[in-house]
């Protein structure tokens, strides 16, 4: 952490309102001072009274909601605050929010803002109900309930109707798109729910965002946030250590065979109740048709290739051209009929602009690069089991969002738990274009050496190995067993999750253990919590999603096993093609990217075992190349200071401090 700053204009009022004799303690029945906490709400109220950008990380436990939420209420003028999910966002608007307003008596008002999908779009509804074209039995069910819950709901935001699944289907076919939205031309525009949504942020002093809608709207200018950022006199990040790619992934461009086909489903609607005369189902299963082809030239879910990759005899090619070609046609017929009414001449936008991006994804030159310099862009596929994406993802957001952040005078806060690597921030800020502004780390308030354990068992494979996962379990299992379930295994692919599952159940069954087992897939995430916080001796075996944003507090988690040192997988376009230029300007691709990278999600990872003052836990990490590697030392040094191990008695003894003394006097 830098030395301490000159005192700052807020510093007496924070250092009251965060005291013993504050307001927080009676309001937060859990609040305790915290050192770090309050000296991290003085940064942030002086970057936001100097108009300044504060990249602040805080260890697990120092409250940083609150550290930004104080000054936020108090002096942020108009604030955004963009949080990791919607998940996080409901948190801050229907909990932390309104608990701090209420303390401070703080005259503000606050909005919550999510991207066009979440909430019911009037429009459609009526079109679905009026189609009765559902085959389910689920989708009819949630139907009804939609149209209940459309009678009754002020925001229309689909998270209020628990009734109905977030994934069930039926959704896409009562919300609308940026394509799909009628805009002023709708009917029902004046009661629309995001107009509502968007207008309730514009008068807000405080609006909640998550950033893939900041991002999308600075991209497509699309989602309300544009509107309400040149008012806009404070911005903050919350787990700001996710900007770097979901920045690219907006900051990019991406066209699917899933969005023709929704067009083509929306053209055969629209055309039947407005310009009969053509035959619409022949127009529209050619385009289906030739989408459905293209999808079909890669095999079937997980492929992600590079320009490069494709080989020039593939079938991608000319199937790429039929597309084009057969959407080229459809947009003739929708040309000719688009003037007997609005919905067919949105049509006709909509494809017009489908074929534009299709055409948009070509090179400027042999290597697959889109251009050069600053505005490097990799061209790339990715194949999921019903459709097929084109995308052209810049090699560097840094430029863009330095372009974003220029001209208006305002503060910015990036805040996490995991910006630094060793306390260096230099990947982050190189990555965001923020080299050279402030950085400020406070450290966590629970005493890892004496709650935790970092255990690396011995004599496990290489990780490459056929046998790795196997080996892994093996290690696993007597200190799951000493954990009594409690534990958390977390996998860095899908393929892993599935093996350690189907090893476990017949472990389990097989040693008579009664530990319920909780697999991601099996149900959603927020179900599969919910029941192994309510177990208490459960054990989780997930990948990526349950690495970050989860909140097991007490004695339901104290064991957190991770399989592998979370590297990104070295065929992935993007990475690739960031390396490459790296190694081009003389850094090595591996120690300047993939590793800090690697640091971050491990950190997270790491994040879910203490979770509180009393939290005892191991953190379980199979991987050797930990202890093996040069690089290993400057991985663990970036974990919180646990007390470290590569006996498993030490490890048993930490669960059950009495088993090797009655070892010992057995043995006697």
């Amino acid at each position: 952490m830098p030395p301490a700053c000159t005192p700052g204009k807020y510093d007496d009022e924070l250092d009251r309102l965060f005291g013993p004799g504050g307001p927080l303690a009676p309001a937060v029945g859990t609040f305790k001072p915290r050192q770090s906490q309050t000296e991290m709400a003085k940064a942030i109220a002086q970057a936001i009274a100097d108009q300044k950008v504060l990249m602040a990380e805080a260890g697990t436990g120092t409250g940083k909601t609150f550290a930004y939420l104080v000054p936020a209420l108090l002096w942020g003028g108009k604030t955004i605050i963009s949080t990791g999910t919607k998940n996080l966002q409901d948190q801050l608007f229907l909990r932390d929010i309104p608990t701090i307003r209420a303390a401070l008596r703080a005259p503000v008002s606050v909005a919550l803002l999510k991207g066009r999908s979440n909430y019911v779009c009037h429009f459609h509804l009526e079109r679905t109900l009026n189609n009765g074209r559902l085959t389910s039995r689920d989708d009819v069910g949630h139907l009804r309930e939609i149209s209940r819950f459309i009678k009754m709901t002020n925001s229309g935001d689909k998270a209020e109707l628990a009734k109905v699944p977030e994934t069930a289907t039926v959704w896409n076919l009562v919300t609308s798109t940026r394509d799909s939205c009628m805009g002023a031309e709708c009917q029902y525009y004046q009661d629309c729910f995001v107009m509502k949504a968007r207008r309730e942020a514009q008068q807000a002093d405080v609006v909640v965002v998550n950033h893939h809608l900041f991002f999308a709207d600075v991209a497509l200018k699309d989602t309300g946030v544009a509107e309400l950022l040149p008012s806009a006199n404070t911005i903050i990040f919350d787990e700001a250590h996710q900007l770097p790619d979901t920045a690219t992934l907006f900051f990019g461009q991406s066209v699917s065979t899933s969005q023709v086909l929704e067009l083509c489903r929306d053209v055969l609607a629209e055309g039947l109740a407005h310009a009969r005369g053509p035959d619409w189902a022949k127009v529209v299963t050619v385009v289906e048709k030739a989408a459905r082809d293209l999808r079909l030239t890669f095999p079937e879910g997980g492929t992600r290739l590079s320009l490069p990759q494709i080989l020039p005899t593939s079938a991608f090619f000319p199937a790429l051209d039929k597309l084009k070609e057969e959407l080229a046609g459809m947009i003739t017929v929708l040309e000719e009929h688009a003037a007997r009414a609005e919905t067919v001449e949105a049509c006709r936008v909509r494809a017009q602009e489908l074929a534009a991006s299709f055409d948009a994804w070509k090179p400027d030159t042999k290597k697959g690069k889109a251009v050069e310099g600053d505005d490097a862009a990799v061209l790339w596929v990715e194949a999921f089991n019903s459709s097929l994406q084109l995308h052209k993802t810049p090699l560097s957001i840094a430029p863009i969002f330095t372009g974003q952040r220029e001209g208006t005078p305002r503060s910015w806060i990036f805040t996490s738990a995991t910006l630094a690597v060793k306390n260096d921030f230099k990947h982050f800020s190189d990555q965001m274009g923020l080299t050279g502004e402030p950085a400020m780390t406070w450290p966590s308030p629970f005493n890892y050496g004496e709650q935790g354990i970092l255990y690396v068992p011995t004599g496990l494979p290489e990780p490459n190995s056929f046998q790795y996962t196997d080996a892994c379990v093996d290690k696993a299992l007597p200190v799951i067993e000493a954990a009594g379930g409690r534990t958390f295994f977390l996998c860095t692919t899908i393929r892993a999750v599935n093996k350690v599952a189907e090893r476990l159940r017949e472990e389990f069954a097989a040693r008579g253990l009664d530990f319920p087992l909780f697999v991601q897939g099996e149900r959603g995430r927020t179900e599969l919590l919910d029941s192994f916080r309510n177990a208490g001796n459960a054990v989780l075996v997930g990948s990526q999603s349950f690495w970050e944003g989860v909140d097991v507090r007490g004695d339901a988690l104290s064991l957190v096993i991770i399989d592998k040192l979370p590297f990104a997988p070295p065929d992935d376009p993007v990475l690739a093609a960031r390396i490459e230029v790296m190694e081009k300007q003389g850094l090595n691709g591996f120690m300047h990217h993939q590793l800090p990278e690697a640091i971050i999600t491990l950190k997270q990872g790491a994040g879910r075992l203490i979770r509180d003052v009393d939290d005892r836990g191991v953190l379980m990490i199979c991987d050797p190349r930990i202890i093996t590697k040069p690089y290993g030392r400057r991985i663990w040094q970036s974990l919180p200071p646990f007390k470290r191990t590569r006996v498993q008695e030490e490890v048993i003894d930490f669960f059950n401090p009495g088993a090797l003394a009655d070892a010992a006097d057995l043995n006697a």
